[in-house]
């Protein structure tokens, strides 16, 4: 993790939200080993080859959790949001909610596979 993800992480008030967002960096430097780390607009961004992989940020009361280049994923619950032209999913986290994190990895597997 590199250290301004970890600053990021570290300055989240809600533990359970820290928690989440420490699973999913974890989750996505499993999924796509190659990954490069950054803050922009606030948030962790993950980039492959120089363009968006994923991002998530906190708000009051959830994470949220983007996927980019999604067009190919086939999203498996309605808990996901889609861009107006699918190109991204978001999966609103929410406090005690179940996460399959497993099913993300290979979300992100497959949506990376699509970055040149």
């Amino acid at each position: 993790m590199s250290e301004a993800i970890k600053d990021f992480i570290e300055s989240i008030n809600q533990d359970w939200q820290a928690k989440v967002c420490r699973q999913l960096d974890q989750t996505i430097r499993e999924a796509i080993p190659d990954v490069e780390a950054r803050i922009q607009y606030k948030k962790p961004h993950y980039l492959k080859n120089g363009k968006y992989a994923a991002v998530y940020g906190t708000a009051k009361g959830w994470v949220s959790f983007t996927i980019f280049n999604a067009t190919s994923l086939q999203p498996p619950s309605d808990r996901f949001e889609a861009s107006e032209n699918g190109d991204r999913i978001t999966l609103k986290i929410l406090e005690n909610q179940d996460v399959d994190y497993a099913q993300l990895g290979q979300m992100l597997k497959e949506a990376a596979a699509t970055i040149g």
